[in-house]
């Protein structure tokens, strides 16, 4: 009975064979202490991760993207190499095959290049001001084919080895294939290192649990044994862990987002560098499009989630013991 002047606190119901706590009682005195030296360091874990992650995933939209690009390119242009033979003009040879060429359906452009620009090839490896008359250089030719076409590409090469016997048509579809190894590879690797930075998230929160049943267990164990059930208390964990990893989320995949945000601003100081030529060869112009950010925040908050999942498991799994 409660004594003259005595205010009655209200109870809150814990839900079927569960105590009922006082509501004061229970917001002041929480079950998983809301700030504590672990809860930090689970926040930093968390934030790393998803930082590892998202750079990850950027990395992997941006080259598939630029990859794409790429072959979408190389898939537009057919080149034809016209080679030096005895008994033949070359000049002639080259200008027969790309009037043959610009007969041929579909094909929109058509460019041969002089020796001239034949030679500014070769200058990257044989270097400037070398004469190359007496190297048996071919002249090549290329042509551009109507976006989405279907080229007949053994009528092509038919025509053209008519005019000119020497020549070669190329439509770099092993180039493609070996692109298209590259970037299945790099996908590959990308969902690997996911996959590790997942199973290192749960390794984590599984110990913050264990750490943190380990300093309340005298709590646990009265409410436990005093009737408050297995999913009232598994909650209270798992809102706690889940504010922990949609805080560390929040931090490292904001991180990432502000990196890929000033990548492009970054890479503008290395522009004309030998570096950052490959760099933007490789990546183009490093810029995430707004799905990529998209996916970096959906990533952010599976990662807030895989952390609360595991904190609930880790949790049903030392009730059983307690049991």
């Amino acid at each position: 009975m409660a004594r003259p002047g005595e205010e009655h606190i209200p109870l809150v119901d814990l839900g079927h064979d569960s105590p009922r706590v006082a509501a004061q009682a229970r917001n002041l005195s929480p079950i998983v202490p809301r700030a504590s030296i672990s809860g930090r360091a689970l926040v930093a874990v968390v934030a790393i991760m998803t930082f590892l992650a998202s750079i990850t995933t950027g990395a992997v939209l941006l080259v598939s993207a630029s990859a794409a690009e790429w072959q979408s390119e190389v898939a537009s242009e057919i080149t034809v190499q016209v080679r030096p033979s005895a008994g033949r003009d070359l000049d002639r040879d080259a200008a027969a095959a790309a009037e043959a060429m610009r007969t041929q359906p579909y094909v929109v452009q058509v460019k041969p290049f002089t020796k001239d620009e034949s030679a500014k090839l070769l200058e990257p490896w044989l270097g400037s001001g070398l004469s190359i008359d007496q190297l048996p250089v071919p002249r090549v030719i290329v042509a551009r084919v109507q976006p989405g076409a279907t080229l007949d590409l053994a009528t092509l090469r038919s025509r053209v080895t008519l005019v000119a016997p020497s020549a070669s048509v190329d439509d770099h579809r092993a180039w493609i294939e070996r692109m298209r190894s590259m970037t299945g590879a790099t996908v590959f690797a990308g969902i690997g290192i996911l996959a590790l930075v997942i199973i290192a998230t749960i390794i984590s929160v599984s110990f913050a649990t264990r750490g943190a049943m380990a300093a309340n267990r005298p709590i646990v164990e009265v409410l436990h044994f005093v009737g408050a059930g297995d999913t009232y208390i598994a909650n209270r964990f798992l809102r706690h862990f889940l504010r922990l990893g949609l805080e560390g989320g929040l931090i490292g995949g904001g991180a990432a987002m502000l990196g890929f945000g000033f990548s492009e601003s970054i890479a503008g100081w290395f522009s004309g560098t030998p570096v950052g030529d490959q760099f933007a060869a490789l990546l183009g112009t490093f810029s995430l499009r707004p799905s990529g950010y998209l996916a970096l925040a959906a990533q952010a908050v599976l990662i807030a989630a895989i952390t609360a999942w595991a904190s609930r498991r880790t949790l049903f799994a030392t009730l059983d013991d307690i049991d």
